[in-house]
């Protein structure tokens, strides 16, 4: 832990605290500034226009710090993730910072409490879209940079990364990566898209889930048919798509996809997720029971999990008494590190087509797929983030979790550059509710990870001499 203050002329740690807190202020202002912008990268939801704003706020962001060669990157599914790099000193390692500017769709606006493009501070959290997935990584890779600029200079080379798309899981960047695997080649890697467990518990993330993503049609007659005239014998397109749905779950809710067996009784091995916790974070209601077997951990983190996203057919309001003549849905199905997800998707789709009743036809088509990963704990980089942590958090020792969720550039990364150490850390703890309504940051978790990043610098910087 003393590498830090031993570095010359690296900061000592209490002084560069006192920096990181003096740069709320900006770092508040430039979240409201990102927020602002509807950065979904889906033109059917929101104009084009927005990501490009956010893609220059980003690119201004970097210029005005700096960085040499910022570009945008015009990726292979036509978005846009920003580049710049910041040489530090003869001889430095090199470090690749990771965020992405895109955000997930508000869902039901109404259901905000305050405008989800709005920054809005309530009960010491800052409430908005993008606040802590990822807007709030792009301001916490900057405040760390500006912190130790006022402390004798940044003391590694830095690479950073914005990516434009990451919540489509269209694989934009991914792709561009692999066509230009010189452009991200780094020592280490900060992907600062994950979180602690829970607020003011230091925790970096060492698995993350594969998931693969398709999209399933059933159909079974030319069209729609009167329900009075036709129903009881001809087959309902919707009723057809639910058996087969339902046939991705087991009794006790867990995941039966047919050949991922192995998988379904995998066990974690690293910390615990208390039942009581859990319920309690996912804001399960009173009496409702928890779906699948074994720890909440072993589900979260290390076995397969479906879930149906959506399902198209009639609303409710509004519905004629009809027999379906066709139906489909999305399903996302996330599997552990030691699952390949292009096997996954193939299984997932065998499966659907195995389980349509009355010779219903069935097509699957794939949406989108990302690798699961799973990182070195025991390398230079999380010994030096640890020290960092450890001052950042006082009396607190790092952690070491999974994450159920997916982040498919790592296994990219880690594809391209097999020497690269890879550390995931973020502000999408449980609090932040991310991908639902009412998405927040906590801004003493913003605080303390921009001085851990800070600190992480030094102390990397230091062991690489």
């Amino acid at each position: 832990m003393e590498a830090s203050s031993h570095h010359q002329p690296g900061p000592v740690p209490a002084e560069l605290a006192a920096t990181v807190a003096s740069l709320q202020p900006r770092a508040r202002t430039e979240l409201a500034e990102l927020v602002a912008f509807r950065s979904v990268a889906d033109e059917a939801q929101f104009p084009r226009s927005e990501c490009e704003a956010a893609a220059n706020w980003v690119a201004d962001a970097l210029r005005a710090e700096g960085f040499q060669d910022v570009a945008l990157l015009d990726t292979p599914d036509g978005t846009q993730s920003v580049y710049g790099y910041l040489p530090g000193p003869a001889g430095a390692p090199t470090v690749l910072l990771y965020a992405h500017y895109d955000v997930q769709p508000p869902l039901d606006e109404a259901a905000w409490i305050s405008p989800p493009f709005e920054l809005t501070e309530r009960d010491g959290r800052w409430y908005g879209r993008g606040a802590a997935d990822c807007k709030g990584g792009v301001v916490l890779h900057l405040t760390a940079l500006r912190a130790l600029k006022e402390h004798g200079g940044v003391p590694v080379s830095v690479k950073m990364i914005v990516e434009g798309s990451e919540e489509q899981g269209t694989g934009g960047l991914e792709r561009y990566a692999t066509a230009h695997p010189e452009l991200l080649a780094a020592d280490t890697i900060v992907i600062g898209d994950a979180g602690n467990f829970r607020v003011g518990l230091p925790t970096a993330t060492a698995t993350l889930r594969g998931m693969t993503l398709v999209r399933v049609q059933v159909d079974t007659l030319e069209g729609n048919l009167h329900s009075g005239q036709f129903g009881g014998a001809a087959p309902d397109a919707l009723a057809a798509l639910i058996r087969v749905l339902d046939s991705l779950r087991a009794e006790d809710g867990s995941t039966t996809v047919t050949g991922l067996e192995a998988e379904a009784a995998a066990s974690w091995e690293g910390m615990q997720y208390p039942e009581e916790d859990f319920r309690k974070d996912a804001k399960v209601l009173d009496g409702v029971e928890l779906i699948g077997s074994g720890t909440v951990a072993d589900r979260l983190w290390a076995r397969p999990a479906v879930t149906v996203l959506g399902i198209d057919c009639p609303p409710v309001v509004g519905a004629t008494p009809s027999v379906h003549a066709g139906a489909r849905a999305l399903i996302s199905l996330r599997v552990p590190p030691g699952t390949d997800a292009t096997t996954a998707t193939k299984l997932l789709a065998e499966h659907l087509e195995a389980a349509a009743p009355w010779g219903a036809r069935v097509a699957v088509e794939q949406v989108g797929q990302g690798q699961a990963f799973r990182a070195d704990t025991g390398s230079p980089a999380y010994t030096a983030m640890a020290d960092a942590m450890r001052i950042a958090y006082p009396g607190q020792e790092m952690q070491i979790s999974g994450m159920g969720g997916s982040i498919p550039l790592c296994n990219t990364l880690t594809s391209l550059y097999p020497e690269a150490e890879i550390l995931l850390i973020g502000l999408s703890e449980p609090e932040a509710q991310i991908h639902a309504v009412n998405e927040s940051v906590s801004p003493e978790e913003l605080e303390r990870l921009s001085l851990a990043e800070a600190l992480f610098l030094g102390n990397y910087a230091e062991s690489k001499r």
